[in-house]
This record gives structure tokens, C-alpha cells and sequence, in this order.
């Protein structure tokens, strides 16, 4: 019935993924959402909202949420900057740096299994697709 819908079988994707990173992620406590967010952050200690809104392709509000959870929990801290004043920078705190090995450690583990699974070339180009797909209906 759905076999050519774009939606219901990226969906089915999305919810396979994520009980994947789901379970990745588990030995440190954090949400795949939290944990993206926050290996974001100490990628680029410094960035405003906004940034890290666009660097996770969500809204603002919702980098504000997942900013506010990680706050809440000790992982980043918001500093008011003078480039932009209407923005806070955010900072990952001494207790997210020590998780930050792990993180990239559990994803890394995540994306060879997938390779590994999937072949090479069929995991390169499925992720090619969809950034390609998502600037193209953006």
C-alpha cells in the first residue's frame, strides 16, 4: 500500500534508526537528540542558538529545549556574547568534555555497523540521497 510513499518509509527508517542510536547511546545516559546536540557543541564550543539550530536542521525552539535539558543536567552552559547580543554562546561544561570520546566513540560504532550492513557504497549513497532530497524539498 505504501511501497512508493517517500513519507511512511522514512518514517519507518527514522524509527528503526532511532532505537539504534537509542541503544548507542544508552551507556552515557543521553537521548540520540541530547547526544547530537551536545557532540555538536564540543565541536564548536562558541556557537550561538542559532547555530546549533542550523547545524541540527531543527528549530530554534527546539535547540532552545534540548539547550536547556543538557543545562539542566551539567553538559553546557550559555555565556552572552558581544557579536550578538540578542544570543547567548553556548559551552560545553568539563563534564561533557570527559563524555566526548564516548560520544564519538558510540557513533562511530553506530555508522560502521550500518556500513558494515549495508555495503559501502549503498550506505554512502543513501546518506548522499537524502541531503540531497532534503535541500532539494527544503
Amino acid at each position: 500500500m505504501f511501497d512508493h510513499c517517500l513519507y511512511f518509509n522514512t518514517m519507518a527508517l527514522s524509527r528503526q534508526l532511532e532505537r539504534v542510536w537509542t541503544e548507542a547511546f544508552k551507556p552515557v545516559d543521553l537521548t540520540p537528540a541530547q547526544a547530537f546536540t551536545l557532540r555538536a557543541a564540543l565541536n564548536k564550543p562558541g556557537m550561538l542558538q542559532s547555530e546549533l539550530a542550523d547545524t541540527l536542521q531543527i528549530a530554534r525552539a527546539t535547540a532552545t529545549r534540548a539547550i536547556d535539558g543538557l543545562e539542566k543536567r551539567g553538559f553546557l552552559t550559555r555565556r552572552t556574547t558581544k557579536r550578538d547580543k540578542r544570543e547567548c554562546e553556548i559551552h560545553p561544561t568539563a563534564e561533557a568534555v570527559a563524555l566526548h570520546a564516548s560520544l564519538d566513540a558510540a557513533s562511530a560504532a553506530v555508522t560502521k555497523r550500518l556500513r558494515t550492513e549495508l555495503g559501502d557504497g549503498s550506505f554512502y549513497q543513501f546518506v548522499d540521497q537524502a541531503k540531497s532530497i532534503n535541500r532539494q524539498i527544503s
